[in-house]
């Protein structure tokens, strides 16, 4: 007669479920096989990996898969640019989609010097973080760039950095992806076509003397730039004024606004101008 020892059947029987279980999966993975596209991996390949988030998708994986199952547009992916745009397309077999370059830029230049500091702020040093406490930031406009450096935390480019109280771009890493936009608590991150160089730099909504009392280059709503602008591009909205799609940066706004939160968006072009 055959007998086990204490710890042999125990062994005996998970061995006999795990080939059970082995075999059950095995059969499933057959049974419920779905074959991929193999245009999701060309397009993957393809992308520069980044996992930014700009197009609106989870990473480049998601971007890829939803560009082949879904019918995501193909022009999506802002890091890889026109160039990716055209190949995701040959990829699809489908009519190149036009794509427009962006960049971001600050809506604001209300540094120290300029919009003063009413209260010095010790807390939580993330911007969305602070934007939820009763006086969060020190700033005395509410509607300015707080300098906490949340957009620098999530540009994956290292477009950004913080520069006496403000957001800096570098228009030559920045790809326009939006993730700092979307991460502004205050909004005073925006995109722009490369090609719109002219930028209204407030985001301030107060009426021209409450700005004033804040800070003195912010946007007073006066409309001289509407009145004065050739191509009719500009407009005055809650005390703002806004730059249209038909800016043709000719800089006439730029040189009669009387506090200058008009300007190019780079240092180069600005000294063009004034020279």
């Amino acid at each position: 007669m055959i007998t086990f020892a204490g710890t042999a059947y125990p062994a005996i029987v998970m061995g006999v479920l795990g080939l059970a279980f082995g075999a059950l999966l095995a059969y499933a993975s057959i049974k419920f096989f779905v074959e991929t596209d193999e245009r999701v991996s060309k397009i993957r390949e393809i992308l520069p990996g980044a996992n930014c988030g700009g197009c609106g998708y989870p990473g480049c994986d998601g971007y890829a898969d939803c560009v082949v199952n879904e019918g995501a547009k193909t022009n999506l992916c802002a890091a890889g640019g026109p160039d990716v745009s055209r190949r995701i397309a040959e990829i699809m077999g489908t009519a190149e989609e036009e794509s427009i370059p962006m960049r971001a830029y600050l809506k604001c230049a209300g540094s120290p010097q300029i919009s003063p500091r009413n209260a010095s702020y010790e807390g939580i040093r993330d911007c969305k973080s602070a934007a939820v406490l009763p006086g969060a930031s020190s700033n005395a406009c509410p509607f300015g760039c707080m300098g906490f450096g949340t957009c620098v935390d999530v540009c994956v480019f290292g477009a950004l950095s913080i520069v006496n109280g403000l957001a800096v771009i570098d228009p030559d890493r920045c790809v326009g992806c939006g993730a700092c936009v979307a991460a502004c608590p205050k909004s005073v991150l925006s995109l722009a076509p490369r090609t719109s160089c002219v930028q209204v730099a407030c985001n301030s909504k107060w009426r021209g003397p409450d700005v004033k009392k804040v800070c003195s280059a912010g946007c007073i709503g006066c409309g001289i730039c509407a009145r004065n602008c050739p191509a009719k591009a500009i407009s005055v909205e809650n005390n703002l004024a806004a730059i249209g799609k038909n800016c043709t940066n000719c800089g006439t706004c730029v040189s009669k606004c009387p506090v200058k939160c008009i300007a190019y968006i780079t240092e180069k072009e600005t000294l063009r101008i004034s020279a």
